[in-house]
């Protein structure tokens, strides 16, 4: 059985040999990164950022933990207070553990924490259009898609159209 907490710094060296062997899966997915991305210092960096985000309330970045080993991630970003109180949503995990429901459940466990503990009113996530696997997690959340964002991010060196979703707390 999976569960998320709150990412540390002494994750870096583990989250990284995590991204390294899964840089050509997560490829079409991402997008272009740096070397250094991959590695323990790189992301000590991402890491640290991201705790700063948390630190200030516009983040929540958790790993996804199996047998007591780091399997995935999934973040909630730009949270917004105020009368929006919404937040992105983004995850992966492991290619070795995908079909087993395991970014279903993470997903979930962020869900209920932002609505529960956090007292947001709503998430939202996009997806590549092709990236049924994805769109699937977040249906099974009670996702519903709400539009199309043409050429919304770059990915894999492109700018590629992505399906957006949101979940409201209600």
């Amino acid at each position: 059985m999976s569960t998320t907490r709150l990412i540390s710094i002494a994750d870096a060296p583990e989250l990284a040999a995590l991204l390294l062997d899964n840089q050509l899966y997560l490829a079409p997915w991402e997008p272009h990164r740096p070397d250094a991305y991959f590695t323990p210092d790189g992301q000590r960096q991402v890491i640290e950022d991201l705790l700063r985000q948390y630190d200030h309330g516009t983040a929540l970045p958790h790993v996804i933990v199996e047998d007591g080993r780091v399997i995935g991630r999934v973040t909630l970003t730009t949270i917004v207070r105020g009368p929006l109180q919404s937040a992105s949503l983004g995850y992966f995990v492991d290619a070795h553990r995908t079909g087993r429901g395991v970014a279903t459940e993470a997903v979930r466990q962020i869900c209920r924490i932002s609505f529960a503990d956090l007292g947001l009113h709503r998430l939202e996530a996009g997806t590549l259009v092709h990236n049924v696997r994805s769109r699937r997690v977040l249906e099974h959340n009670g996702f519903q898609r709400y539009g199309l964002a043409p050429r919304y991010l770059r990915i894999a060196g492109d700018w590629q159209d992505h399906v957006l979703y949101q979940l409201l707390n209600e």
